[in-house]
């Protein structure tokens, strides 16, 4: 646990515990908000066959990190969310969203 708080620059086990639970609520959040979305657009397993789980895999992505910050935020997280977003984002190669 050590490493992972000095990779991340955290230094207390509260402020981990935080983080660990704001992953949790939200990659449960996006998951369970992916089916609504899916419906709302009109895919189906039934339409889509094997390709329904990517294309709700990729529809889960962005509501991912949307919810990351916003889940952050009321837990008090937003500053180490907002730059674990920005670094995530820039090694997927778009860093270009972001000013320096």
């Amino acid at each position: 646990m050590n490493r992972l708080k000095q990779r991340w620059g955290i230094t207390s086990n509260f402020q981990l515990i935080i983080i660990f639970i704001v992953f949790a609520i939200t990659g449960s959040a996006s998951a369970w908000l992916s089916k609504p979305f899916c419906v709302w657009l009109g895919i189906t397993k039934e339409d889509f066959g094997g390709w329904f789980t990517l294309i709700r895999l990729i529809i889960i992505f962005p509501i991912y990190q949307v919810l990351l910050v916003l889940i952050g935020t009321v837990f008090g997280q937003f500053r180490f969310f907002w730059n674990f977003e920005k670094k995530m984002l820039k090694s997927m190669g778009l860093g270009f969203l972001f000013k320096n």
